[in-house]
């Protein structure tokens, strides 16, 4: 019959777009976890950079902006270097697009530079926050802090802002930092797994210090994180929130966009407003 007809072609049209949103699902995952298995290839490449000493800029001066960026677990500075060099251009740039030209030729200032330093796996996120501070001490009194660190790093930048503080402190950025806590992570046995572990301490302190503290934060969310089970939900409470769909925890360190970002909220808080 008619109505027959046209029901087995309407099983039809619904069986091929169950196929077709499968193939899309998957080409989705493929295409993700391809990029994650590329921003481990180049991470291995970096790796040997900036390893034997804290990278500070040279020629910074007060009224400057430095971005101090830190890695995560089995890492190291080197593996920060297209994310400082991005983020370095587009700050300039958008500093640029928004300055008067001036009538005669005057020494720049209000520049933004970028920092970094290395640890090997094992020190606790107390120590690491404690070489934190010792390399923000080497930089001019009158410049802004602004820290931000990818997964352990961002915690390490958290409990430095709320813990140890340092007035010239803007902001904080935490790009795919577990603070909700990994599972089992106490089992690798070192101070640094410890401090990431579910169960943590130092996170639960970390947690209820975000109560008394206004320093701004935003989370940097990988939606395509493999590391914990639900991304979203370890995200700093309280503060702002960036999902970032379609990208691995690696990812996020080599992604344009995710650089783009982190160049908007320094330019956005150049001016040291909460």
């Amino acid at each position: 019959s008619a109505s027959g007809g046209r029901g087995g072609v309407a099983r039809r049209i619904r069986g091929k777009s169950h196929h077709v949103v499968r193939w899309f699902r998957a080409s989705a995952f493929a295409a993700t976890a391809g990029r994650e298995v590329a921003s481990f290839a180049r991470q291995a490449v970096l790796l040997p950079y900036d390893t034997r000493a804290p990278v500070i800029p040279a020629g910074t001066r007060d009224g400057d902006d430095v971005v101090i960026i830190l890695h995560g677990l089995f890492a190291s500075a080197g593996v920060l270097r297209p994310l400082r060099t991005a983020i370095e251009r587009h700050a300039s740039a958008s500093s640029a697009r928004g300055r008067p030209v001036p009538a005669r030729a005057e020494p720049p200032s209000g520049a933004v530079h970028t920092a970094t330093m290395s640890y090997a796996p094992g020190p606790g996120v107390e120590e690491l926050s404690a070489r934190l501070g010792a390399l923000v001490a080497a930089l001019p009194g009158g410049v802004r802090l602004h820290l931000v660190g990818h997964s352990m790093g961002g915690i390490v930048c958290r409990f430095f802002a709320q813990e140890v503080g340092d007035p010239r402190i803007v902001q904080t950025i935490s790009m795919a930092s577990p603070f909700g806590g990994i599972p089992r992570a106490a089992l690798l046995g070192f101070g640094g797994a410890r401090d990431l572990d579910a169960s943590s301490p130092l996170l639960r302190r970390v947690l209820l210090g975000t109560a008394r503290s206004s320093i701004p934060h935003l989370s940097i969310v990988a939606g395509a994180d493999t590391l914990v089970r639900s991304p979203i939900a370890h995200a700093l409470p309280g503060f702002e929130v960036r999902v970032m769909e379609a990208r691995g925890h690696n990812t996020l360190l080599f992604d344009p966009d995710v650089a783009a970002l982190v160049a908007r909220r320094i330019v956005e808080r150049r001016g040291g407003a909460p």
